[in-house]
């Protein structure tokens, strides 16, 4: 064999290398990045629930609803720590129901908005209701992100992704109740 096939056959093998070592990279970014979307989504929702839970002591709505938040709230956050996250998706989407229930008409808002407890107390939820939103989507961004670089063939021969496991979206109804979005509520200037 000449000097030559064997330079070129080396020149081969390490582009090959650099490429499988770069593609591995991006997928532990991609992983990490996963990971970190399901982390500030877990606080969203640990704020929400809690944030729920303080409007619904506040006596700035009615009994009937305070009790309804309650009690969604107060299981979404025991959920958080002691159930699988399939449980805890569903009791994420009873408490998304219990505000839609509660606040999605902006002129009952508006009424428990107008004395200075329940206003401060509905742009906390609003902010927070708004972020959990957010924080889904760019979580289940990253994890089809993340699904599209594994299927790739070269990732698959080659098992890049080692024995990590396959990230899932997070599944769960987010909806904003209308009366909080920003463009309805009466105190969208106190959100932080």
């Amino acid at each position: 064999m000449s000097p030559w096939l064997w330079i070129v056959v080396a020149l081969v093998v390490v582009i090959g290398v650099l490429y499988l070592s770069m593609t591995a990279g991006r997928l532990d970014r991609l992983h990490k990045r996963v990971d970190t979307s399901l982390l500030s989504l877990h606080s969203h929702l640990l704020r929400r629930s809690a944030s729920t839970l303080e409007l619904s002591t506040s006596g700035a709505l009615d009994p009937a609803s305070s009790v309804l938040l309650a009690d969604v709230a107060h299981r979404a956050q025991q959920a958080s720590q002691d159930q699988p996250a399939d449980q805890w998706r569903s009791v994420e989407s009873e408490l998304t129901a219990a505000l839609l229930a509660t606040l999605d008409d902006p002129d009952e808002v508006a009424e428990v908005s107008s004395e200075q407890p329940g206003a401060a107390l509905l742009a906390d939820l609003a902010d927070r209701c708004q972020r959990v939103a957010l924080s889904r989507r760019f979580h289940n961004d990253a994890v089809q992100s993340t699904r599209r670089q594994r299927a790739r063939p070269i990732v698959r021969i080659f098992r890049l992704a080692g024995r990590t496991p396959l990230p899932v979206t997070w599944e769960m109804d987010d909806t904003v109740p209308s009366g909080l979005q920003s463009g309805n509520a009466p105190f969208r200037g106190l959100a932080h």
